[in-house]
């Protein structure tokens, strides 16, 4: 409940605090004489993040490819590679059991963005599909097999065993308003397929149904600090929450940015990840006056060109049946029940 508060208490300071109006009109600022055709060109890098809840460490190449500029929209599409690699040693993202690496998830996009009339705000709608291959490996309890740790092993003890490969897959859609101060998401992660699997003798994994609201206020045109609340379910109710997020992103140079996420729920409690996301190309190589440069940085000029967000399907496990009968006669009980 606390953490809640406190990310409550954190919105309600960027309301207090937000300016009455943006510093300045859109002509003030010039960007009604940007040139979308000029200025968004497709844009390929590289981006990783640190675990999360339910969502792996991970590292990839990406690109934004603008299939159609007018001169108020694009319609893109925006496609991502990502090796999963394994969790943190003995600190598992889906609760239980570590994920191991190395897969290759994929994540696309279709999208659609435009400018109202004044171009102060930027209006955009995208959706679809991701994959998500996962390796496990070891599981609570976990089997001391390192030489170091091989006293503590003890023979009643039914460690977790048969880890398997598994795969997941999701659809995803998202909207967005974004002005020179304020922006906005909503989104939804709809998995399919088999979406409960059995990852090795004591855990089955569950693809996690997502959907959520951020609302970010842009501190300076580089920094955006943003709020959320998101619902999820899935895992035969083990994962059934709501949850709140808290994000600080920073541009720290053109088409570099670095951002740290936290979030809290029920199923995963707190968690904390970070991300970096590196992109090349961009905008024309014409020689721009400083107020036509500083116009193209407006975020809701820059946003027309950004990576989509929400792309990984978030997985949750629990124990297979989850009963004290059953954890006594893996725990306590001789013969091999690890099936």
């Amino acid at each position: 409940m606390r953490p809640l508060l406190s990310l409550a208490a954190a919105a309600s300071l960027l309301v207090v605090q937000a300016p009455v109006s943006a510093e300045g009109n859109a002509d003030d600022i010039g960007v009604m004489n940007v040139s979308l055709k000029d200025s968004i060109k497709p844009r390929f890098g590289f981006q990783g993040q640190t675990q999360g809840a339910g969502t792996p460490n991970e590292v990839g190449i990406g690109g934004f490819l603008p299939i159609s500029v007018g001169d108020n929209s694009v319609f893109y599409a925006d496609v991502e590679a990502n090796a999963n690699l394994a969790d943190f040693s003995g600190y598992s993202s889906i609760v239980n059991t570590q994920v191991d690496g190395i897969t290759v998830s994929t994540s696309s996009r279709l999208g659609y963005r435009w400018l109202n009339d004044d171009r102060s705000w930027m209006f955009g709608i995208n959706a679809g599909y991701d994959s998500r291959p996962m390796n496990t490996g070891d599981a609570k309890p976990w089997h001391p097999i390192k030489r170091r740790y091989q006293h503590l092993y003890l023979p009643s003890i039914k460690y977790a065993r048969n880890p398997r490969s598994v795969f997941f897959q999701q659809v995803a859609a998202e909207v967005e308003a974004v002005s020179p101060t304020w922006n906005f998401g909503a989104y939804a992660l709809v998995p399919f397929g088999d979406t409960e699997q059995r990852l090795n003798s004591h855990y089955q994994g569950g693809a996690l149904d997502t959907y959520g609201l951020d609302i970010g206020y842009f501190i300076t045109p580089e920094i955006n600090a943003s709020v959320g609340y998101y619902y999820q379910q899935g895992d035969d109710g083990a994962g059934n929450s709501s949850g709140v997020k808290g994000r600080l992103a920073f541009a720290v140079a053109d088409d570099v940015e670095f951002g740290g996420t936290y979030t809290y729920d029920d199923a995963f409690n707190a968690r904390a990840s970070a991300d970096l996301t590196i992109r090349f190309g961009g905008g024309s190589h014409k020689e721009k006056s400083k107020e036509q440069a500083k116009a193209e940085e407006q975020p809701q000029i820059k946003e027309l060109s950004a990576t989509p967000s929400n792309r990984d399907v978030r997985v949750h496990d629990e124990c297979v049946p989850c009963t004290i009968t059953w954890w006594i006669q893996r725990t306590l009980l001789p013969g091999d029940l690890n099936t």
